[in-house]
This record gives structure tokens, C-alpha cells and sequence, in this order.
């Protein structure tokens, strides 16, 4: 049973996918986290954070982990939760797949019609709006602490936050860099 849920969840993630990985993000909470409790809160932060650090797309790689763990969840074995991985990360992009190729056709065809032009605008305030879903998801008691519970913590994360973004965004500091930084400073403070 929860490999047919894996399968129809992560097509439908992959089906209303726009705008990329972070914009999937949301969706993905909400389907895995809140929905159907295949993770936690804190697991779902966790794994948005290996996401972003190991290769490929993040809203595959978090596919791949939160089949991972429904199935080792559900008490199956490790090798049903590694066929469980492999279902999610295929079930969230066979869909997009099979569409790019039929509306690549078109678009070589009709790409330079007012019409299509129409679509694309339309659709890039919903893909702004995912993307800020996506950066408000994160910006939880998990990922900043709170200031009742913990201040220290809080103001910690709060100033690496944006040192992080006034150094890539005002200094151009590479990314990668700015990574190693807050790393460091976060092994240093904590």
C-alpha cells in the first residue's frame, strides 16, 4: 500500500511542478510531512539541507529520501526501502518527462506566438509565489531557534543568516565559499 501512495504522491509533486526544485518544496512538505506522516518537521529540515548539499536536483533528492523513509517507516526491510527511493525518485519525474517532450513539439512550432508569450507571464508570479512558500517553510524553529527558548541560538542563526546573504548577494562572495564560512562558524559557535 505505501508503495502505490509513494507512486501517486510524488506523480502528482512532479506534475505541478513549476518553477524548479524550491518551488517543489512545499508540495513536498505538505504531501510528506503533514499529509501522510511520513516524516517529521525536523526530518523533512534535515533532509532539505542534504538535499541542497549532494548532486543532482533537490526536489528529486528529497524524493529519494522520503521513499526511503515511508517504507522503513511502514517496517519494511531496508532493500523494500531502497526500491521505495528508487519508486519516489522515478515517480517524480516520469510525469514532467513525458510532458516536456509532447509540449517541446509545440513550442518549437508556436514559441514565438503571443499566446504562449501569455502563458509564460502568467505563470511566473505562481512560480514566485512557490519559491517564497518554499523560503518561508524554511524559516522555522528548527532552522532558527526561538528567541523565548534559546536567544543565544536564535540571534546566532539569525546573524549568520544575513551574513550569508549581504556577503553573496553585496560582495559577491561565491556560494560554495560562503558555505565553508557559515560551516565553520557554526562548528566554532556550537
Amino acid at each position: 500500500m505505501v508503495f502505490l501512495k509513494l507512486f501517486i504522491v510524488f506523480s502528482k509533486i512532479g506534475i505541478f511542478n513549476f518553477g524548479g526544485g524550491y518551488a517543489m518544496l512545499s508540495l513536498i512538505q505538505n504531501e510528506v510531512v503533514y499529509k501522510n506522516h511520513w516524516l517529521t518537521v525536523n526530518e523533512f529540515t534535515d533532509i532539505v539541507a542534504v538535499s541542497q548539499s549532494t548532486p543532482g536536483p533537490i526536489g528529486i533528492n528529497c524524493a529519494t529520501y522520503a521513499g526511503y523513509t515511508a517504507v522503513l517507516n511502514e517496517g519494511y526491510p531496508e532493500w523494500a526501502a531502497i526500491l521505495g527511493a528508487i519508486l519516489a525518485s522515478l515517480s517524480v519525474i516520469w510525469l514532467p518527462f513525458i510532458l516536456m517532450i509532447c509540449v517541446s513539439k509545440v513550442m518549437l512550432k508556436y514559441c514565438k506566438t503571443k499566446t504562449v508569450g501569455y502563458i509564460f507571464s502568467t505563470l511566473r508570479p505562481a512560480i514566485v509565489g512557490l519559491l517564497i512558500s518554499a523560503a518561508l517553510m524554511l524559516m522555522t524553529v528548527e532552522n532558527f531557534g526561538s528567541p523565548v527558548d534559546n536567544t543565544f541560538l536564535f540571534i546566532v542563526s539569525i546573524v549568520i543568516f544575513l551574513f550569508s546573504f549581504i556577503g553573496t548577494r553585496m560582495f559577491k562572495i561565491h556560494p560554495i565559499l560562503m558555505i565553508l564560512l557559515c560551516g565553520l562558524a557554526g562548528l566554532i559557535i556550537y
